[in-house]
């Protein structure tokens, strides 16, 4: 990768400017590029080819257009089928090579979901034949559903309360799977076997309904971030996935959506009430450095990170231990509305969503 930027940033390859309203990413594929967008209250997948070039588009459901309108999330590949999740509550199974309808449920409909106040936002996760995703309601939280046919494999109560808008993590232990994602107000930890929940993290504090940034696990330990209740925590899983204990947590580190990136002894993040980013030792959870750069989201790829803030601002950064050293900026002028998604780099590009463009920089 380029290890410093011309002025005016790296060299624009090409732009898809047709998306409609959204802040959902791409997803890239070894032939295809799938997105998200919002056009006339309805939801579509779009697939562009690496050019950027459009192939089809495939209507999902109701976008989400009571406040930030557009879409959310992003589509989920295995093999020949993207899953994609609307706003409203739609989840619904594609074709990659026809945009052609497989299966669709509804959240709301199917399973009692109530929608919350940003819209549904979460992007399913896959594995093996089983797709989980969370509708939220008191007695159907979470569900695993077979995948190539959207049919009911079970069904967990979790903590009873709404959903989040956090995108769900597995974690493979010799014993067990466990599923990670987030409610209303709670982390919870889901057997992947029967939908059984093993344990749970209670998240503090006020306007505790925006749990976003999907956690991070790695040796034993679980990582996570959370704009609204306990900030940044870090939580010790027992052997058998059964348990989890806290070791320490840091309301100071508040991101609410930008996400965060781990690299060696620390963790790289934006804050959200003071409009910088932060570096975290992992050891203690100490704030032990910061920079002003705005606030926003955060990508790392071949020793660099890349943040991307809410004034279109692209910075790239050198971890250094504690520091974070910037090297290059610059300002994304074309696009739309908000810069709220989170850079997608592949195959020396870096792709940005902005409103109704996808953008392709070249950054090897």
């Amino acid at each position: 990768m380029l290890k410093t930027w011309p002025s005016a940033g790296p060299e624009l390859l090409w732009e898809f400017d047709g998306l409609g309203n959204g802040y959902g990413s791409p997803v890239i594929t070894k032939t295809n590029i799938y997105i998200n967008g919002e056009i006339d209250t309805v939801s579509y997948l779009f697939a562009l080819d690496h050019t950027g070039k459009y192939l089809w588009k495939a209507k999902i459901g109701r976008e989400w257009i009571l406040n930030y309108p557009g879409s959310r999330s992003t589509p989920t590949v295995v093999d020949d089928l993207v899953y994609v999740t609307a706003g409203w509550g739609q989840v619904t199974c594609i074709e990659t090579l026809s945009g052609k309808e497989r299966w669709t449920v509804n959240m709301m409909t199917d399973f009692h979901g109530t929608a919350p106040r940003f819209g549904f936002s979460e992007s399913v996760l896959v594995s093996g034949n089983t797709l989980y995703c969370s509708p939220g309601s008191p007695d159907t939280n979470v569900v695993a559903l077979d995948r190539f046919t959207g049919k009911i494999n079970w069904i967990s109560k979790g903590a009873g309360e709404m959903t989040s808008y956090c995108s769900p993590m597995l974690i493979s232990l010799p014993q067990r799977n466990i599923l990670v994602t987030f409610s209303k107000t709670t982390m919870l930890g889901i057997d992947t076997r029967d939908g059984t929940m093993l344990w749970s993290y209670q998240q503090e504090g006020e306007g505790i309904d925006c749990q976003v940034n999907t956690p991070v696990y790695e040796n034993g330990t679980i990582y996570s971030v959370a704009g609204n209740g306990n900030g940044a925590f870090r939580l010790q899983l027992s052997d058998d996935g059964t348990r989890i204990n806290e070791i320490w947590r840091n309301g100071r580190c508040d991101n609410l959506m930008g996400g965060f990136i781990k690299v060696n002894d620390y963790i790289y993040t934006s804050g959200y009430e003071i409009r910088q980013y932060y570096t975290l030792e992992t050891a203690g959870g100490k704030i032990v450095d910061s920079v002003k750069f705005d606030r926003g989201t955060i990508n790392y790829a071949d020793s660099m990170l890349y943040l991307y803030n809410e004034k279109g601002q692209v910075g790239l950064f050198k971890p250094n231990g504690p520091k974070m050293e910037q090297i290059s900026s610059f300002k994304v002028t074309r696009g739309t509305k908000a810069h709220f998604s989170h850079p997608v780099i592949c195959n020396g590009i870096m792709y940005l969503r902005h409103g109704k463009s996808l953008l392709a920089y070249k950054i090897k």
